[in-house]
C-alpha cells in the first residue's frame, strides 16, 4: 500500500509537470492574472517580455506562485533604481526566467526610503542571496529574513551607498581599512571612480586611468 501511494504521488507530479510543459506564455500569464487579479497593478509588454507592477507586501506570495506553479525556476537578477526626489524613492525589479517554458517575467515594485526594507526571496530562489546583498550594499535597501545580509563589494562599516543618486560621482572621503594596503587609502577621486566627461565610455573607464603616484 505504501509503494502504491508513492507511485500515485509520483505519477501525479509527473502529470502536473507535463501539464505545465505544454502551457503557452499567454496561458502562463492568464493563470497569474486569475490567481492574483488586482494585485497585479499594471502589465506592460516589450519585445516579448512581460512586466507586472505589484505591491511590496505581495512580493513573497506572488514569487512563490511564480516559482512553484508557473515554473519560473531561475531568478536572473534583482535590480534597484533610485528615483531621487520622488516618493516612493526606490524601485526594485525581479527578473525571472522559466527554463521549461523559455519565458521571461519581471516583477516590479516601489519602496519608500522610510520603509527601506523588503522580505527576502532567497529561500525561493537561492540566487537571490548575492543579488540582495548587492542591492543592500549599493542602495542601502535591507531584506528581512536574509540568512547573511553583509556588504558584498564594499567593506563592513562603509558608511555610504554608492548607487544612490545623492552619492557624488567622484566619491566621498572614506578610509579603507588596512587589509590590502600598507596605509589608510582615501577613495575620493579614484582610481576606481569614473569622472564626469563628454568622452566615450572607454576613456572614462576608471581602470584605464592609472593612479598618480
Amino acid at each position: 500500500m505504501r509503494y502504491s501511494s508513492v507511485s500515485t504521488s509520483l505519477r501525479f507530479a509527473q502529470n502536473e509537470r507535463a501539464l505545465q510543459a505544454v502551457m503557452s506564455p499567454q496561458e502562463i500569464f492568464d493563470s497569474l492574472g486569475q490567481a492574483f487579479g488586482e494585485k497585479l497593478q499594471l502589465k506592460t509588454e516589450f519585445r516579448g517580455e512581460t512586466t507586472y507592477a505589484i505591491a511590496a507586501s505581495d512580493l513573497r506570495e506572488i514569487a512563490k506562485f511564480c516559482c512553484a506553479q508557473l515554473s519560473f525556476d531561475y531568478l536572473l537578477d534583482i535590480t534597484s533604481i533610485d528615483n531621487f526626489g520622488e516618493e516612493p524613492r526606490f524601485e526594485i525589479v525581479y527578473h525571472l526566467y522559466s527554463m521549461p517554458h523559455g519565458a521571461n517575467l519581471r516583477l516590479k515594485l516601489k519602496l519608500s526610503e522610510e520603509v527601506g526594507a523588503l522580505d527576502t526571496v532567497s529561500d525561493i530562489w537561492p540566487t537571490a542571496d548575492w543579488h540582495e546583498r548587492e542591492v543592500y550594499d549599493m542602495m542601502g535597501i535591507k531584506f528581512n529574513g536574509h540568512p547573511d545580509l553583509r556588504r558584498i563589494l564594499m567593506w563592513d562599516g562603509y558608511p555610504f551607498f554608492p548607487l544612490r543618486k545623492d552619492f557624488p560621482l567622484a566619491g566621498l572621503p572614506s578610509d579603507m581599512p588596512d587589509v590590502a594596503f600598507t596605509k589608510v587609502t582615501p577613495l575620493e577621486g579614484g582610481p576606481f571612480v569614473t569622472v564626469p566627461s563628454t568622452a566615450g565610455s572607454k576613456d572614462r573607464e576608471p581602470r584605464a586611468r592609472p593612479q598618480e603616484l
